[in-house]
């Protein structure tokens, strides 16, 4: 692969790895729900455009790390902690209002909506560095307000993206498949991942850093036009007859339920609160991985290691495989349930952080954290991506992804704004040594998901028998798992 262009290099082994996965899914028996050839076929080119808008939301989205660290003199690494902040804070809050809106509108246009307003976002910031680097513009409040600002007006459009494709897909695919779908959750926000932190590398390398924000809005604004005309809320809208999916929607008859009391029976659900807790642990770690090991190694100097130089690729790889690896065996292992899986994941986290602690001057640290990474979206397609539709239902897909992943965003600002100010800058941080505060900050949240996942081992949704019941599924958790699959 010498030959080869980098970019094609980097794409290479991702294509190889999905090839692979496709032919053990294709190998794998089939969850028998009475679908018909055509309606799966309508049923992929419903989700797979969907899913890639989704994919380069996040290069719309983690770029302005790569365009920070390109911006020389101009930011620092406390600088991107404090635009990232707010962005992740708007994200967030966004959530209560733009997962009742999802669930009003339906997933496809709130789509068109993230995607459309996340476009013009990153023009924008892209004009504002424009004139900083070309014209020694002053923008209001200087560079990092302006960003700032800019930054947490696309993370509100940008927090449609993850509710949109939940309440979709809710739609469009029973309990029993859904874990293959949550693993293909993790296979998106993988490839997101790949293009934001690789390409986005290129474009800076290969022409100047506003281009960072350019590229991805132009994708997006395709994406716009495609799913205009390709995407669809429910298989009826497509001419295929709609079905029970058996989550916690399943049954329900009557008047529906305000926004207002759906909230209050999700929060008084002790699954939900469970799942949601666990979240917020896993958002502090997947950014605290993510975020923080590019800027860990162009400080320490230790940025051409193949770990390092290749950072994009491998993150999806490894969430590539953790992803399908999650959801693989909690539909064929764990009955399609999500928290056994999800404590799995969140030990070898655990075992990651602690050896963070003793391999800060290693070459080892590197492969380290893309474990961890492994662990961190397998975990996170499990429970925002899979979990959120069952104990939501069809009905509340939105309303129950938008707490869930505004609890991802709670744990991602804090880490923002902690890891921004507790960590090592200018001199200082040439000596791997002084970066200890960083898988410190990692161990309580790793060890604190562990406990909680364990709390959520048998939570599963209940579908209603009877009319006008309540919007959520019950739960129950007891010390031992059960495996085997029931009628």
């Amino acid at each position: 692969m010498s030959s080869l262009p980098p970019w094609l290099a980097n794409l290479l082994p991702i294509v190889i790895l999905l090839g692979a996965i496709s032919l053990v899914l294709a190998r794998l028996p089939k969850v028998e729900l009475g679908h018909t050839d055509a309606f799966r076929r309508r049923r992929f080119f419903n989700w797979f455009p969907l899913g890639m808008t989704y994919a380069f939301l996040y290069m719309g989205r983690y770029n302005v790390n790569e365009a920070t660290s390109a911006m020389k003199g101009h930011t620092s690494n406390a600088d991107f902690g404090t635009i990232f902040f707010w962005g992740t804070l708007v994200y967030g809050f966004a959530f209560l209002i733009n997962g009742p809106l999802t669930d009003k509108l339906g997933g496809r246009k709130t789509i068109l909506l993230a995607a459309a307003g996340s476009s013009v976002a990153n023009v924008l910031m892209g004009t504002v560095v424009y004139k900083v680097l070309t014209q020694g513009w002053q923008p209001p409040g200087g560079i990092v307000g302006s960003l700032s600002f800019l930054y947490a007006v696309n993370m509100y459009f940008q927090s449609f993206g993850a509710v949109s494709i939940v309440k979709v897909n809710a739609a469009w695919f029973h309990v029993r498949e859904r874990g293959q779908l949550g693993g293909v959750f993790g296979i998106l926000i993988s490839l997101g991942v790949y293009f934001a932190y690789d390409w986005s590398r290129v474009i800076a390398k290969a022409a100047p850093t506003y281009w960072v924000f350019f590229v991805p809005a132009v994708v997006l604004a395709a994406f716009v036009v495609l799913d205009f005309f390709v995407i669809r809320d429910t298989p009826s809208h497509t001419g295929h007859p709609d079905f029970d999916t058996q989550d916690a929607s399943s049954g329900e008859q009557g008047k529906s339920l305000g926004v207002g009391e759906v909230l209050w029976k999700m929060l008084t659900n002790r699954a939900i609160i469970i799942i949601m807790l666990v979240e917020f642990c896993s958002g502090f770690m997947r950014n605290a991985i993510m975020q923080w090991y590019p800027k860990f190694a162009r400080a320490t100097g230790i940025g051409e290691t193949f770990v390092a130089s290749n950072w994009g690729m491998l993150l999806c790889v490894a969430g590539i495989t953790g992803g399908m690896f999650a959801g693989v065996i909690s539909d064929r292992v764990f009955d399609s349930r999500r928290g056994p899986v999800s404590a799995v994941l969140y030990a070898g986290m655990s075992l990651g952080a602690v050896a963070a602690l003793f391999l800060l001057e290693s070459p080892a640290l590197g492969w380290t954290v893309i474990f961890m990474s492994l662990c961190v979206i397998g975990v996170h397609g499990m429970l925002s991506g899979t979990a959120s539709m069952d104990f939501g239902g069809k009905k509340n897909a939105g309303l129950a992804v938008g707490i869930i992943d505004g609890a991802v965003y709670a744990g991602t600002a804090l880490q923002s704004l902690l890891l921004g100010r507790i960590l090592p800058a200018g001199d200082v941080a040439k000596d791997p040594g002084n970066w200890g505060n960083w898988p410190l900050a990692m161990l309580p949240l790793s060890f604190g998901g562990l406990l909680l996942a364990t709390r959520v081992w048998n939570a599963r949704p209940q579908p209603k028998a009877g009319t006008a019941a309540p919007a959520v599924a019950t739960a129950q958790t007891v010390s031992a798992p059960r495996t085997g699959t029931e009628g």
